[in-house]
């Protein structure tokens, strides 16, 4: 009997004035900015071809309105369990500020006071990569950086901290998977972006 080897697709949310800004947006509730609804729209595009047995959404708005926007807000689920990291004190902060205080910080080893620790952070990604490999099908997710990484980290049996390793540009899309068999998790695509005119 051969196995069924399904796909997830991890869909990023359009642009934010802080992604833009390049300030840690955890668990503060921003809207996309235009750009980043003609970037949804695009990423709907990219989607529409595809076929999923189930989707997942942050709560967040960001997370919620692109997947709306690209097509797939009336089969997204929200999950809790995919909000972003929760930055707790440095939620509204650059990384240079926070350097700037706390030289040496690293958000991979250190997680944020006052919010959580990427084993804090892996655990929830944990939960979600349980309920995607549950699902006889393909997966799409909607949802911010930072745990986005922490989950393709978590699924391919690496400690969260890995997720350091993979960069996530806004509206990017990405496709986790297999190679040969069940056993052998894989990244079949990471970070593809199209930015629309």
């Amino acid at each position: 009997m051969s196995e069924t080897l399904s796909v997830v697709y991890l869909a990023r949310h359009g642009e934010t004035a802080w992604s833009l800004s390049g300030q840690h947006t955890g668990r503060t509730d921003l809207p996309l900015t235009e750009r980043g609804e003609h970037q949804a729209h695009a990423l709907g595009q990219r989607l529409r071809a595809a076929r999923f047995a189930k989707a997942f959404t942050s709560p967040s708005q960001r997370a919620r309105r692109t997947a709306e926007l690209a097509g797939f807000g009336s089969l997204a689920e929200t999950d809790p369990d995919l909000a972003e990291w929760d930055y707790g004190q440095y939620e509204g902060r650059r990384t240079a500020d926070i350097l700037a205080e706390r030289p040496g910080w690293f958000l991979f080893r250190d997680g944020c006071p006052g919010g959580e620790t990427p084993d804090q952070a892996g655990a929830r990604a944990d939960r979600a990569v349980q309920r995607v490999r549950a699902v006889q099908g393909n997966v799409l997710i909607f949802s911010s950086a930072h745990i986005l990484r922490v989950l393709a980290a978590r699924w391919l049996g690496l400690e969260a901290a890995a997720g350091r390793y993979l960069l996530l540009d806004t509206s990017s899309l990405s496709i986790l998977g297999y190679e040969h068999n069940l056993a052998e998790p894989a990244i079949r695509l990471w970070n593809e972006i199209h930015r629309p005119e």
